[in-house]
């Protein structure tokens, strides 16, 4: 059928304005972004686009950020990984490598490998005549060979325990249980021979637990003689109003990664989620800042430390939420290092090289604590959802 191009173009602009018109779920996503639906589901970032932050080299490697990826093309070998360590995850990657180059994905791995079939996991990037093409794990399991072009991958592993599943461009390519699975450890991405590019690396932790059952203050402490008041909204949503006080768990968590949305109905609002608490005594722990506010229109520049920075310890590098929407919040304690992200965007990236102390407020605590949530001050209106807990398990 001979089509004009008057028709022609018209039918152009219809197209485009059904695909605009499409939700986030059906579009795809620009290059290191996260969907609502990824929002909702948990995921985070762990390159954000244009920096290193939340990464460190092993190795005399030109490792870079650039274009919207992550690069490396001369040096010695060795990793990028990342500066805390994880247990449980579905990670996403999408890879690019020069023809015959060779690189991984690691995980659970110390900083330096030198044993990588007992202490690190590495999900192999390589041609199909290597002994481990891609998607193998090195030394204990050969995937399925996928075909080979100069152009991005997309990479999913999950890693659940001891059970490993890796899938390449959506085919599932290795099915691999350990008996004896190292617990956690960090996440590398591979200089070995040849230019590798990676962008959209993100995470997903696995095994949350509900801290708050949307009824009731269950697994909660309160405390009626301080002046905050929390309580439960007939739409299943933790609130607290007047201040100063706390809402503390009954459980006490060391190592973690937590999850939460919170909702700050006023402007300028100061609030926090504190870790690692003495139980009983007055917020005494970590806090996880939330204040939303910044200086001289410029989101780097946050007031009284921005939220998801380390009050009195590291300023939150950029204030991601806005007062009067619901943001997401995932902090991730992993021995003295504390990482945050807001909305899956990480803003803090903390190491406590303080002599070790049973008093947070005086140096390192490693031991376990409580969990509390803050009603700073009589303008105190917040409310809090979705809360939910995974502690990591040992190395």
């Amino acid at each position: 059928m001979n089509v004009s191009p008057i028709r022609a173009l018209m039918l152009g602009f219809l197209l485009l304005a059904v695909a605009l018109a499409l939700p986030g779920a059906a579009r795809a996503a620009a290059p290191n972004t996260l969907t609502p639906e990824e929002l909702s589901d948990g995921w985070i970032l762990l390159f954000d686009g244009e920096t290193l932050f939340g990464w460190r080299p092993e190795n005399k490697a030109d490792w870079r950020a650039g274009d919207g990826a992550i690069s490396a093309s001369e040096g010695d070998e060795g990793l990028l990984r990342t500066t805390g360590q994880w247990g449980n995850y579905v990670l996403k990657a999408e890879f690019r490598i020069a023809p015959g180059g060779n690189s991984g994905v690691f995980l659970r791995t110390p900083p330096v490998v030198t044993d990588v079939a007992h202490k690190a996991y590495e999900v192999n990037i390589a041609g199909a005549d290597n002994a481990f093409p891609t998607g193998s794990l090195v030394q204990r399991q050969k995937a399925e060979a996928v075909p080979e072009a100069p152009d991005w991958h997309a990479m999913e592993i999950t890693a659940d325990a001891g059970h490993f599943l890796v899938k390449v461009d959506a085919k599932q390519v290795l099915d691999y249980t350990d008996p004896t699975p190292l617990g956690r450890g960090y996440i590398g991405l591979q200089f070995r021979s040849g230019k590798v590019d990676f962008r959209n690396v993100k995470l997903k932790p696995l095994g949350m637990k509900s801290l708050f059952n949307g009824k009731d203050l269950a697994g909660w402490k309160t405390y009626p003689e301080m002046k905050s008041v929390f309580s439960v909204t007939p739409k299943g949503e933790l609130h607290v109003k007047d201040g100063r006080g706390q809402l503390e768990t009954v459980g006490q968590y060391g190592d973690f990664t937590m999850q939460l949305e919170a909702f700050v109905n006023g402007k300028a609002l100061n609030s926090g989620v504190f870790y690692r608490c003495i139980p009983g005594e007055t917020m005494n722990g970590y806090e996880c800042q939330i204040h939303n506010a910044f200086k001289d229109g410029d989101r780097a520049k946050p007031v009284d430390c921005g939220t998801g920075g380390i009050f009195r310890r590291q300023d939150a590098r950029r204030v991601v939420p806005d007062d009067f929407q619901w943001f997401s919040e995932t902090i991730h304690v992993d021995g003295p290092h504390v990482a945050v992200w807001v909305n899956g965007y990480q803003v803090s990236d903390w190491t406590d090289r303080r002599k070790p102390d049973p008093n947070p407020r005086k140096g390192l605590r490693l031991a376990p604590g409580t969990i509390m949530l803050q009603g700073h001050d009589a303008t105190t209106d917040l409310s809090f959802r979705n809360l939910r807990i995974a502690e990591l398990p040992k190395r």
